[in-house]
């Protein structure tokens, strides 16, 4: 957007905040689904609490929630302040996506993994669990993308598959160790699952900073979250929000950060 006149990059910078507005609605609404076993693709958006099907005005990002006062129409049970905070964050994320890369594939690539990103966060937080299709979205974006770029598509995805398995199999290693050790799980299989997912889409030294990040966050997240329970009952640490959050970050600053500490030497 550099080359572009104000107006222009004014309206680009509108339009993708409005698109963040409307996706991070979708998404946080697909999470909820997802953790209560309701289909994504059928049905119509209603109240957590009654089932009131909820009309066009009541799904207006962030503008609903406030004129409602956070509660429903029809029952006035009370509604999540998570809806507008993860709605106001998606548009914020794709404002800040599209000016660090401008408007190019790399931009939607790292729109989309935002998204999926921020699911399962959400899944997580509520039930303890990554699920499989949501990793398998991050695994199709990249690979969808990719192509799109044209060029070498299967050294591009052979890259990206040694860049995420290069962080991704050390750490299988160390938790199968400290499984045996512990004499239980020490970190869930979906964790691992989605560090490699996301190692894809970066240099195997910018994975090395966001699994960094990702556990110092994951820490922080702890004191915040504590546990969630599982299917079965046991208390289980929610990682995936840590690797999530790390993700967003490393899509804005991980190659800036990683390049100047090599500088340092």
């Amino acid at each position: 957007m550099l080359h572009l006149t104000p107006a222009v990059t004014a309206y680009i910078l509108t339009l993708s905040a409005l698109l963040g507005l409307v996706l991070g609605s979708f998404s946080n609404c697909a999470a909820w689904r997802m953790a209560h076993g309701e289909s994504v693709a059928k049905g119509r958006s209603h109240c957590g609490a009654c089932g009131h099907t909820l009309s066009p005005r009541e799904l207006i990002p962030v503008v609903s929630w406030a004129l409602q006062k956070g509660r429903c129409r029809h029952c006035g049970a009370p509604v999540s302040v998570r809806y507008p905070l993860t709605e106001g964050f998606t548009a914020l994320a794709f404002l800040l996506i599209v000016l660090r890369y401008d408007v190019t594939l790399d931009t939607l690539q790292f729109w989309i993994l935002t998204l999926l990103l921020l699911a399962i966060a959400l899944v997580d937080l509520d039930t303890g669990y990554i699920p499989d299709s949501l990793v398998l979205g991050i695994l199709l974006d990249f690979a969808v993308v990719t192509a799109l770029r044209g060029g070498p598509f299967w050294r591009l995805w052979l890259e990206g598959i040694f860049n995420g398995a290069a962080v991704a199999l050390p750490l299988l290693g160390l938790v199968l160790i400290m499984d045996r050790v512990l004499g239980r799980e020490s970190m869930g299989g979906g964790d691992i699952k989605l560090i490699f997912a996301v190692g894809l889409f970066f240099h195997w030294s910018c994975n090395l900073f966001t699994l960094l990040l990702a556990c110092l966050l994951g820490i922080a997240f702890a004191l915040i979250f504590r546990s969630v329970r599982t299917e079965d009952g046991e208390g289980a640490f929610p990682f995936g929000p840590a690797i999530a959050a790390a993700a967003f970050l490393s899509i804005l600053a991980a190659e800036p950060v990683v390049q100047a500490y090599l500088s340092l030497f």
